[in-house]
């Protein structure tokens, strides 16, 4: 619960970093002020994390799945611990109702925009725009394959989940550091930035050496 509530402080000093960050700012211009909508955009932030959380539910309730496979690898490699991949089992369902619904949504757009030709056109670089698909899609995998293989080691999906969470953030806000995302920012912007990034480190410590203890 510590660990949690620090991470929380971290993210808030994130937050408050990027506001201080946009009134350090010159002005937004017309166009741009016409599209900001804060409502809407604090409604979908907080449906998203919502629904991201679904994820982990998913998991947890596909922990019999990952059972079954963790006991037949120890029935086959006896001594040799967890099954480091269990989690795998359950992805093949989980991730079932994320392709249907990206499907869906992407067959209703390309009907709206009227844009199937776009995929038979000679000009367009179709192999090159399928190998980034293909690359997008790996990597965005890749970050619940390595989840899994962790939650297989740390157990209680609410820790691991945290843990998985606060890394985005981190390594979000540390690629925009690294990126000079953040340069020509007044002093105490940075330092909220910094602060933010090094609670999120501290709070993923405290939950990872929790874990230890258990």
């Amino acid at each position: 619960m510590v660990g949690l509530l620090i991470c929380i402080v971290g993210i808030y000093l994130c937050g408050r970093a990027g506001v201080l960050k946009e009134k350090g700012l010159m002005n937004l211009s017309g166009a741009a002020q016409s599209e900001y909508k804060f409502g809407l955009g604090i409604t979908v932030a907080i449906v998203s994390g919502i629904l991201s959380a679904c994820f982990n539910f998913g998991i947890e309730a596909g922990k019999p799945m990952a059972d079954v496979a963790n006991q037949l690898w120890k029935a086959a490699n006896p001594g040799q611990g967890e099954f480091l991949y269990q989690n795998n089992v359950t992805y093949i369902v989980i991730l079932w109702g994320g392709f249907t619904t990206n499907f869906i949504w992407c067959l209703y757009l390309l009907a709206k925009n009227k844009t199937f030709s776009d995929y038979t056109k000679s000009s367009a670089p179709l192999g090159k725009n399928l190998l980034l698909c293909a690359l997008a899609g790996t990597t965005w995998y890749l970050q619940f394959f390595f989840y899994g293989m962790g939650e297989s080691r740390l157990g209680n999906g609410a820790s691991s989940w945290i843990l998985h969470m606060a890394f985005i953030i981190l390594i979000s806000n540390a690629w925009g550091v690294i990126l000079k995302e953040w340069k020509g920012v007044s002093k105490p912007t940075y330092r909220a930035i910094i602060a933010g990034i090094a609670t999120i480190i501290l709070s993923i410590c405290i939950v990872g050496f929790a874990k230890t203890l258990e």
